[in-house]
């Protein structure tokens, strides 16, 4: 399986974009109140696996896409459970690595009637540990495309230098495609360092996917649309600007395409912006068009928004078909 994306650059090149689809980056233990409640008087804690990187993975492997996780494990039962779960979603694990030195991380969720609070308990976890090293995986080496998000940056100096080498080179002599999720999570940045830092690396990815809330909070709240977005990030082939539950809008080349987000009845939103990504490179991946690799995005963002944890079922196959072939003025409905 593979495809092909027009980039409508100066010489309107065509570049692969094919599996399998290397993700790297950190995934944790995550303790949640059940029932959902505030964690101080909470009785009972499930425990689930959260990752961003992981997540992507696993909804690729949904669309039947081959994909690869790539990080480091503690040597605990929680490494073992997220190894054994991540797997068991079709996703290729033996790239990862377990640490016996340095724990798994570990996230607390809070609920509250504001909004759920998370704790993080991750510093000097085993996927802090990853540096440019890793580069020489057979994993990393032989991806078709590589998938970073901007959490992995800011969890160490090492993990920082791992992102910017996977980038460094420019995107002409790169051996294949990196798309890169701004996923800016202000609690890790607490030196104010965030904004220039993911703007030099969103601006190196060949495709990059950032909210349009989120570009606002890191780089000015002047950025009142996609197309301010995209003049300050003019650099990737592909660039993805998410409007929250209203629109995404790719910037593919000089075309541009907006569509509209279904309506969805939102149980959580976490993880719903990386099921957008894989949705997005999922349809990349089989030869859609942006439209439809767009519409593909916002479906697989509402499996993820009707539940609880990070990870929800797709629509069935012949579900996934009718929706993504909706006239526009069908497009959403039921979706």
């Amino acid at each position: 399986m593979t495809a092909t994306v027009r980039a409508q650059g100066a010489r309107g090149a065509r570049w692969p974009v094919r599996p399998p689809v290397t993700c790297i980056g950190e995934t944790m233990a995550a303790l949640v109140p059940e029932p959902a409640a505030p964690l101080e008087g909470a009785d009972r804690l499930g425990v689930r696996i959260a990752g961003a990187e992981s997540n992507v993975a696993m909804y690729l492997a949904d669309h039947g896409v081959p994909a690869r996780w790539v990080s480091a494990l503690g040597d605990d039962p929680f490494g073992r459970r997220i190894r054994t779960e991540v797997a068991a979603s079709g996703v290729d694990v033996s790239g990862v690595r377990t640490d016996p030195h340095r724990p798994t991380g570990l996230l607390v969720k809070d609920p509250g009637t504001g909004g759920t609070r998370v704790h993080y308990y991750r510093r000097g976890s085993a996927a802090s540990a990853l540096t440019p090293e890793l580069l020489d995986d057979e994993a990393v080496r032989t991806a078709g495309l590589i998938h970073l998000s901007g959490i992995t940056p800011a969890l160490s100096e090492g993990c920082h230098d791992l992102v910017a080498a996977l980038l460094e080179p420019p995107a002409a002599e790169r051996p294949r495609p990196v798309s890169f999720d701004v996923n800016h999570r202000p609690a890790l940045w607490p030196d104010g360092t965030a904004a220039g830092v993911l703007l030099a690396l969103a601006r190196q990815a060949d495709i990059t996917f950032v909210g349009l809330d989120e570009a606002q909070a890191l780089w000015g709240e002047e950025l009142a649309d996609a197309a301010a977005v995209r003049a300050l990030l003019p650099q990737p082939r592909i660039l993805v600007v998410k409007d929250g539950g209203r629109a995404a809008t790719a910037f593919d080349g000089n075309r541009v395409h907006t569509v509209p987000a279904p309506g969805v009845e939102v149980v959580e939103p976490v993880g719903a912006g990386d099921a957008f990504a894989a949705g997005f490179l999922a349809g990349l991946l089989r030869g859609e068009d942006t439209v439809r690799a767009l519409r593909l995005g916002h479906l697989t963002a509402g499996a993820a928004l009707r539940v609880t944890g990070d990870h929800g079922p797709l629509p069935d196959r012949a579900r996934l078909a009718e929706l993504l072939d909706a006239v526009p003025g069908a497009w959403g409905r039921g979706g």
